[in-house]
C-alpha cells in the first residue's frame, strides 16, 4: 500500500540538531564540489533538513531525495512544506524508496544523475550494506562523476578523537553490525567503482567530508 502524505506543522516533524549544526559547513564544500553537476541523488535523506537547505542554496542542481520506506513520509512532508515556503520546489524532488541492498529504483533517472551525496549513513549501515552502497553506484549510476560522503572515519584503524571512540561504542551497543569505518576501506570500495578520493576535508565535530571523482577514461 502506498504511503499517504502527512500534513503536520514543521515543528512536529522529526528534527536533527546535528543536521542543523552541520548544514552550513557542508554547503560550503558542496558549492565547489557540485559546481559542475546538474542532478544529485541524496542517499539517506533522513529528516529531509539537508535536502531543503541544499536545494534552496544550490539552485543549479536538481536534488533527488531518497531513503528507506519508513522515512519517506517525513521527507515528503518536509519537502512539501519547507519547499513551498522557501520556493525551492522546482529543484527539490520528492523522495524515492531506496534500499542499497535491493535493486535501486532510479532506472528512469539514471542518465540524469551525475552526483551522489550521503551524510551520516555509512557508520549506521552494516559492512555488507556499505559494500552494497558502493556496488550500487557502479551498477545503477553509470553517469556518476562526483560522490560526496559526510561523517566520521577512522584512519589506519585508529579513532581520530575520543568522542568518535565513544560514539562508536554507542553505535555498536545499539547495533553490533554498525560502527565508524576505516577510510582506507572506503577508498578501496570507491576505487572498485573507478572513483578516486580527491579531497578529504576536516569538518566540525570530528567529522570529514570525502569528495570522490570518477577516474578519467
Amino acid at each position: 500500500m502506498p504511503l499517504m502524505p502527512i500534513a503536520q506543522p514543521l515543528a512536529q516533524l522529526p528534527f536533527s540538531q546535528a543536521c542543523e549544526n552541520n548544514k552550513a559547513p557542508i554547503l560550503a564544500v558542496l558549492t565547489q564540489a557540485f559546481s559542475l553537476n546538474q542532478h544529485v541523488l541524496e542517499i539517506g535523506s533522513g529528516t529531509g533538513q539537508h535536502a531543503v537547505y541544499f536545494a534552496a542554496n544550490l539552485p543549479h542542481l536538481i536534488w533527488q531525495t531518497s531513503d528507506q520506506a519508513e522515512y519517506i513520509e517525513v521527507i515528503s512532508a518536509r519537502c512539501k512544506q519547507e519547499g513551498k515556503l522557501s520556493d525551492v520546489a522546482a529543484n527539490l524532488a520528492l523522495p524515492i524508496i531506496l534500499d542499497v541492498t535491493a535493486p535501486w529504483p532510479v532506472g528512469g533517472l539514471t542518465p540524469e544523475i551525475d552526483a551522489v551525496f550521503s551524510a551520516n549513513t555509512l557508520h549506521i549501515m552494516s559492512k555488507n550494506m556499505v559494500e552494497a552502497f558502493f556496488s550500487g553506484l557502479g551498477l545503477y549510476l553509470p553517469q556518476l562523476n562526483t560522490l560526496c560522503i559526510y561523517g566520521p572515519f577512522n584512519y589506519q584503524g585508529e579513532f581520530s578523537s575520543d568522542s568518535n571512540r565513544q560514539f562508536d561504542g554507542f553505535l555498536k551497543q545499539r547495533d553490533p553490525a554498525s560502527g565508524i569505518r576505516d577510510i582506507e576501506w572506503i577508498c578501496q570500495l570507491a576505487s572498485e567503482q573507478k572513483l578516486t578520493l580527491q579531497h578529504d576535508i576536516a569538518m566540525p565535530a570530528n567529522n570529514r567530508l570525502l569528495q570522490f571523482v570518477r577516474d578519467s577514461l
